[in-house]
């Protein structure tokens, strides 16, 4: 699953007052697990990924159960999440963060008994690069020197900022300094395969496994079934329990089904949660039942849901800022998810919760329902006193957005602006966001960062590289002096000192008002009884499934 902008937003929900990771009987944090039993996952997708060349997993979730990384995330509850070693250390930087040397640990190996080696990494990132095996995180890309010629190693050709000075030892040059890469090290890019393999169209469905589990059978639209992985090194995995002796990753599961079953919870559901989120119908269903009710998981935050307005068509800051004032929060919160609680607080900054570095404030203070009549006289001031018509509204059909359109609608005509809505499938609305060209004037849209740095709250969104192209700065935001400080932000390697660069970002960006926060959407997830050790930390708002496991 990828955090980008998803037009399909994380449409998130809370089923209480309080935080579902608030201690207490029944919500899964303190039911603890034991080695053995068989999990099972439900899942929406016909298929799963399981080459990390094509894979956009977070480090935390399905991938991570099968491949080991450079790099891994100490995800726990009511702690920010880490950057800790996984297969090698979190790397040492030099040449003013240009350069990032990691040393891999000793003994560690494939699931047939091969020695993993830098040279099994290096292929991997390499193996990123061949258009035939694209599809995944691509970050690492255009950092490293010649990434952007670069074609794959299935031509012959080597990429020679990779270097591999011997088997443990791995270098990556940067064509400029990157803080974040030991982060970066962290996405599924860098998982080793071995040096000559991956070539296989359906090296997916039987990859060379590092993590605790391999895959032993695989049916699409049917099941992928994981086994334990004999060569997994347990010493030397820290972020990973390894707890069942087999996982069943179920495909094709409607949503809805997937919640009715986990609530009847009989059977092998005892032993299953969902992948999904369950949908506020469904949360509202579950209040009725008392043992569902306490099987439900909610994240504390989630994705930022933002309006983003087109800058290159609201070219005015004033009225851009308008914007700020004339939305009604309330109203999304009730249409995202019936009522504030279940859909998430409201949203004043750029950079979600649970990220390093991260200030509070809030630029344009205004009650939950909005100011209209501020926004009215913000207009006036930028020479609108009769204020804006026919702004055209996109959105994409998925996830109730038709409905969250006109709820802010409403409130906008209220401050003298008038927009059509115009709706798009998802694929034709991803299209269009992503197009050199747009003809919308605003949009809706939710983000989840790949990884807990600002940087991947910033970057996609505000930098002029990432206007068309398949780029998601949907608001088609470009300043000059922003994409400098992007760029010094990311070259600091001081990750408390690039926080405050990042947080400065933040209000630097917000002042120009290139798109609205909404709210920080809530994640729920199901679970069967007897499924253990299940919590959401603070990012990102899904189950660590590296942790999961069945109690006794």
């Amino acid at each position: 699953m990828h955090k980008r902008l998803l037009a399909v937003a994380l449409a998130a929900v809370a089923v209480t007052a309080c935080g579902a990771n608030d201690p207490k009987p029944g919500t899964g944090q303190g039911q603890q697990a034991a080695a053995g039993g068989t999990l099972y996952i439900l899942n929406q997708g016909q298929t799963q990924n399981f080459d990390p060349a094509k894979s956009q997993s977070l480090a935390i979730t399905s991938l991570g159960l099968v491949h080991r990384r450079l790099t891994g995330w100490l995800n726990a509850e009511g702690k920010q999440t880490e950057v800790v070693p996984d297969l090698a250390d979190t790397g040492k930087a030099s040449n003013d963060g240009k350069t990032w040397t990691f040393t891999l640990k000793d003994g560690q190996k494939f699931h047939d008994g091969s020695p993993i080696t830098s040279a099994d990494v290096k292929w991997g990132v390499e193996r990123t690069f061949a258009p035939a095996f694209s599809g995944g995180l691509g970050y690492h890309k255009q950092l490293l020197v010649g990434g952007a010629e670069y074609r794959g190693p299935f031509e012959g050709k080597e990429l020679d900022s990779v270097k591999t000075p011997d088997a443990k030892t791995i270098v990556f040059e940067l064509n400029r300094p990157y803080g974040d890469w030991p982060w970066i090290a962290s996405t599924p890019a860098f998982a080793p395969v071995p040096k000559g393999k991956g070539a296989e169209p359906d090296y997916s469905e039987h990859p060379f496994a590092s993590g605790p589990f391999q895959v032993a059978k695989y049916q699409k639209g049917v099941e992928a079934r994981l086994s334990r992985n004999p060569n997994w090194d347990k010493a030397s995995d820290t972020i990973r329990a390894g707890l069942p002796e087999q996982v069943v990753i179920q495909l094709g599961q409607e949503a809805s089904v997937v919640s009715q079953r986990l609530a009847a919870d009989s059977g092998d559901d005892k032993f299953a949660f969902g992948s999904s989120f369950v949908s506020p119908a469904q949360l509202a269903q579950l209040q009725n039942n008392a043992s569902a009710k306490q099987r439900v998981v909610t994240s504390k935050s989630g994705a930022l849901a933002f309006l983003a307005l087109n800058t290159q068509k609201l070219t005015n800051p004033k009225v851009r800022q308008a914007f700020q004032y004339a939305v009604d929060k309330a109203q999304y919160q009730i249409a995202s998810a019936g009522n504030a609680q279940l859909a998430g607080d409201t949203a004043s900054t750029l950079i979600t919760q649970g990220i390093v570095g991260r200030e509070q404030f809030n630029l344009y203070e205004a009650p939950p329902n909005g100011d209209q009549e501020k926004a009215k006289k913000l207009l006036a001031d930028a020479g609108f006193p009769n204020g804006l018509e026919n702004l055209d509204f996109l959105v994409s059909t998925d996830n109730n957005y038709p409905e969250k359109a006109q709820a802010l609608q409403a409130a906008l005509l209220k401050a003298g602006i008038k927009t059509n809505i115009r709706t798009l499938d998802d694929d034709a609305y991803r299209a269009e966001i992503t197009a050199a060209d747009a003809k919308y004037d605003l949009t809706l849209a939710s983000w989840q960062p790949d990884f807990p740095s600002a940087n991947a709250n910033i970057q996609p969104l505000f930098a002029t590289s990432e206007i068309g192209g398949g780029g998601y700065n949907s608001a088609r935001y470009s300043n000059p002096e922003v994409d400098e400080l992007i760029e010094e932000a990311q070259a600091t390697v001081d990750p408390a000192e690039a926080g405050k660069k990042w947080a400065a970002l933040d209000r630097k960006i917000l002042e120009d008002s290139p798109v609205v926060p909404l709210i920080y959407t809530r994640n729920s997830f199901l679970r069967g009884s007897k499924v253990g050790n299940f919590f959401i930390a603070d990012f990102p708002a899904y189950p660590n499934y590296l942790q999961v496991g069945i109690t006794p």
